[in-house]
């Protein structure tokens, strides 16, 4: 089933010692010139490095981890930029919509996001080692030299894109076996075979797992979000020459291959129409609006661009990695602290570093990439906007939420406007109370 679900709304080392048979005399010093007595220490200094390094083993594996973790953490940064360009690029206004590549693109958020994690996991193990000798140096010290050579998954970008291409192949592979014509309901026949049936692609009923929202997990495991799904859906039957458009319906999402006959998708053969071929049970579900619809209807639908698929793809990121990372606090709204100190009936009516509840880190900043993405897309979006300043904010990063939440207030109705004001006002203040103590000065300022 391809319809989705939409919501808009992370050393210590061991001194060396000298060994044993290595003996200092101070009196045979004084009969070497200075060459001599150079010549005696880089062989004195060599000999207990030596030591050192074989009676402390993780001694020479800390210098290589040191070495090695330099190394990655520099790359893991530039993957983290270059990652962002090229999806930025990728995205960018100047290209003409029709050539935006959906799963390029998704790829590319997949790719930051794992370079992040690696990031964090790469700092967490060299603090361990830090704290633990007993702890063994990981065993992969490979590097890569570009955004593209790094594995997501075991593959790199350009092979989850062949895996794509693979999918088609197959889809082509099965109307040749069935030696019929390239008709448009045999092909979406086969396109579901391959997907749903050959390779046993699923919708996962409920998205806990950040996995199942990320295209090359999904393309790894057959399991994942909707929208994703329907992503595929799209970019199989793109490299079949068959082109597939999409729309919101109500909170899903539907896909149908563009025809100038739209009521030809609801002619019912073999028990069901070609739309729900495409879409699923979700067509025939009296509960969905999707069920509903009709060739006339269909034609009012807005077509989303590629860019519009794409932020919902993002949008779902964000309430996926927001939720895991507000997970002890449930029920936490991004938008709480600013009803709270608008009120002036509510009580507490003032915020304070105490009062931020404490986030999963990890998972706050991952919904603050997943929404700097976004903004990238729509700009001008306030309430996208708003929510990316109180993200911000929960981060404990005040400087930039109260210049996110000023440039939502330029954009905003004016009845949100008014909500936001006192809640900016209060923070810039509180930013300002914290760049005061952290000058080294206690107490009220007072006038002389």
């Amino acid at each position: 089933m391809l319809c989705t679900p939409y919501c808009v709304p992370a050393a210590a080392m061991a001194s060396p010692t000298f060994p044993d048979h290595c003996f200092i005399r101070y009196d045979h010093h004084h009969h070497h010139d200075h060459k001599d007595l150079r010549r005696w220490r880089i062989r004195t200094t060599t000999a207990a490095t030596s030591a050192s390094a074989s009676a402390y083993p993780l001694f020479s594996n800390q210098i290589q981890l040191t070495k090695d973790s330099s190394s990655r953490h520099k790359f893991y940064q530039e993957a983290l930029k270059t990652a962002r360009d090229k999806f930025t690029r990728e995205i960018s206004i100047q290209s003409k919509d029709k050539d935006i590549s959906l799963a390029k693109a998704l790829l590319y958020v997949a790719a930051e996001d794992e370079a992040f994690m690696a990031f964090n996991q790469e700092m967490d193990t060299r603090s361990l080692l830090n704290e633990r000798r007993n702890v063994s140096s990981p065993s992969d010290t490979k590097e890569w030299d570009s955004v593209e050579q790094m594995p997501l998954g075991g593959k790199t970008i350009s092979e989850w894109l062949s895996e794509l291409d693979a999918i088609a192949k197959e889809v082509e592979a099965e109307l040749v076996s069935r030696d019929i014509g390239c008709h448009l309901v045999e092909v979406l026949e086969a396109v579901n075979l391959v997907l749903f049936e050959l390779r046993g692609f699923k919708r996962s009923p409920v998205l806990v797992d950040s996995k199942h929202s990320y295209l090359h997990s999904i393309l790894s495991s057959g399991c994942g979000s909707a929208i994703l799904l329907s992503i595929i859906y799209i970019e199989v039957c793109r490299r079949l020459g068959l082109t597939i458009v999409g729309s919101r319906v109500g909170g899903d999402f539907l896909i149908w291959p563009q025809t100038g006959y739209p009521e030809e998708l609801f002619k019912v053969t073999s028990g069901h129409s070609l739309f729900a071929i495409v879409n699923g049970r979700c067509v025939e579900d009296p509960r969905s609006m999707a069920s509903d619809l009709t060739g006339t209807s269909l034609l009012g639908l807005e077509i989303a661009t590629n860019r519009d698929i794409i932020g919902i793809a993002l949008a779902n990121l964000i309430r996926l990695h927001w939720k895991r990372a507000s997970r002890s606090n449930h029920g936490l709204m991004l938008t709480s602290p600013l009803r709270h100190v608008h009120n002036a009936d509510e009580k507490p009516n003032k915020i304070d570093k105490s009062n931020v509840p404490l986030l999963r880190p990890q998972d706050l900043r991952l919904a603050i990439m997943a929404s700097e993405r976004l903004l990238i897309l729509q700009p001008h979006n306030w309430a996208l906007r708003r929510d990316h300043g109180m993200m911000l904010y929960y981060n404990r990063e005040y400087g930039k939420a109260v210049q996110e939440l000023s440039i939502c207030m330029a954009f905003a109705p004016e009845e949100e406007a008014e909500i936001l004001e006192p809640f900016v006002e209060k923070l810039h203040l509180m930013r300002l109370e914290l760049s005061w103590k952290s000058l080294g000065h206690a107490g009220r300022l007072a006038v002389p």
